[in-house]
């Protein structure tokens, strides 16, 4: 097959494609990635062939100056639907507009989306593999009748959101519709001379990399496939101190935890809360960047700050990690049965962070308010590192994972939905 996988140009994005590619690529697939340029650098390093397409997004520029509506809009409402009042139509509307303008558009600008098209219309490729904000993808495999998958990083909140949007518009008079994601695709869609179908929201299935603990229940067709870390640009390279045995538990701190981070709103600042977990009888690993590190006091010998980490090469040795919530965090700790604690703030992260306090594989600490002080942090980091019913709800988890196949086992079952879903050559598109 002719595989074209997508991503707009973000790293932490980027990185959740990169096992399934190279399994593909084994397999003997013919695969390239295309994005915007900013990200060929990290698609070459990854060993994998890169089309550049488009001029780079504006993302943080659109964000920087929308964020303070976007996060004041979301921060209320119950994206699991156990409160779904709070999902009514104003909201679903305004949120829908506001994402799809400040962010969708934006990472997948017109010129990235006009030279996928072109170049999907030259190469031919038999599937599209696109990440689920990646619409840039999805418009390419519609307008050639490609199959098309969307490959998740972590729970299916978006599409479920959308979905909730949809119940919600077909009990409205017909007038009253509007779907400003659905209009956008449709006008791009109709710029490329195709109309505008359900897959390219959705996709014609959707590849999961969630445990089934913390996976949505969907009547869609999904492809379970087993979490693989990448890194990507940090080295992954075991250093000296890693093999040595510290005489005390090993705690890691993500590279999230800085004075730079936006979305730490109300944390203690990255100082304070390394002298605060100092006090705990571990060593402590840090992740923060030498430019961050001006306003950091001086730090007991248990304090290791190190650069940048992989993590799935520091995390087989810790007793537990804190961090932001994010997606491939978040999987790589729970992979190798690691306890969390998760200060998580926002949309998908919130839900894992539940999760994984609700399947007692850590605990969930909201980083606003009294409640995330550095000694609240220091002594909730205490605890989830050393009772052992966090180490074996992270087991759990672990054996869940496990259990799922890995990228290499999923590609016959993506090359038998590939050949049912593409049109056939000189017949159109499918959709």
């Amino acid at each position: 097959m002719k595989v074209l996988v997508t991503a707009f140009a973000m790293d932490a994005h980027f990185n959740g494609v990169v096992p399934l590619a190279w399994a593909l690529r084994a397999a003997g697939h013919d695969v390239r990635v295309a994005s915007q340029p900013a990200l060929t650098d990290s698609i070459t390093r990854a060993g994998l062939t890169a089309v550049p397409v488009g001029t780079d997004h504006q993302v943080q520029a659109a964000m920087g100056a929308m964020a303070p509506g976007v996060f004041a809009l979301h921060r209320n409402p119950d994206y699991l639907e156990n409160r779904p009042e709070l999902l009514d139509l104003e909201f679903l509307e305004a949120s829908t507009s506001m994402l799809t303008a400040a962010f969708y558009a934006q990472i997948n600008n017109d010129s990235m989306i006009d030279e996928m098209v072109d170049f999907a219309r030259w190469w031919h490729p038999d599937l599209v593999v696109w990440e689920p904000f990646t619409f840039a993808g999805a418009v390419a495999a519609q307008v050639t009748g490609a199959a098309q998958a969307r490959l998740l990083w972590g729970p299916d909140l978006f599409l479920r959101v959308h979905d909730r949007f949809q119940q919600v518009l077909d009990e409205v008079p017909a007038e009253r519709r509007d779907d400003a994601l659905e209009e956008w695709l449709t006008w791009t869609l109709e710029r490329h001379g195709a109309a505008f179908g359900p897959a390219v929201i959705s996709g014609h299935w959707t590849i999961d990399q969630m445990p089934p603990s913390v996976r949505f229940a969907t009547a869609r067709p999904t492809v379970p496939m087993r979490f693989v870390p990448y890194n990507g640009p940090v080295p992954a390279v075991v250093p000296p101190w890693l093999r040595a045995d510290p005489g005390r538990p090993r705690v890691l701190l993500t590279q999230g935890i800085t004075e730079r981070s936006t979305g730490f709103t109300g944390l203690p600042r990255a100082g304070e809360l390394l002298a605060a977990i100092a006090e705990l009888d571990a060593e402590v690993v840090a992740t923060v960047k030498a430019e961050e590190r001006d306003g950091l006091p001086p730090l007991p010998g248990n304090v290791r700050v190190v650069d940048s980490l992989s993590l799935h090469v520091v995390l087989p040795s810790c007793a537990a990690v804190v961090h932001h919530g994010g997606a491939g965090t978040w999987a790589t700790a729970a992979l190798h049965g690691v306890p969390q604690l998760a200060l998580a703030w926002q949309w998908d992260d919130v839900f894992r962070a539940g999760q994984l306090e609700k399947l007692g594989a850590g605990i969930f600490l909201p980083p606003h308010g009294e409640g995330a002080s550095a000694g609240r942090v220091r002594d909730r980091l205490a605890q989830v590192s050393a009772e052992p019913s966090f180490r074996q709800g992270a087991a759990r988890i672990r054996a869940e994972m496990l259990r799922t196949p890995a990228p290499g086992a999923v590609v016959p079952t993506l090359e038998q939905l590939t050949a049912r879903h593409r049109a056939p050559a000189g017949r159109g598109v499918r959709r």
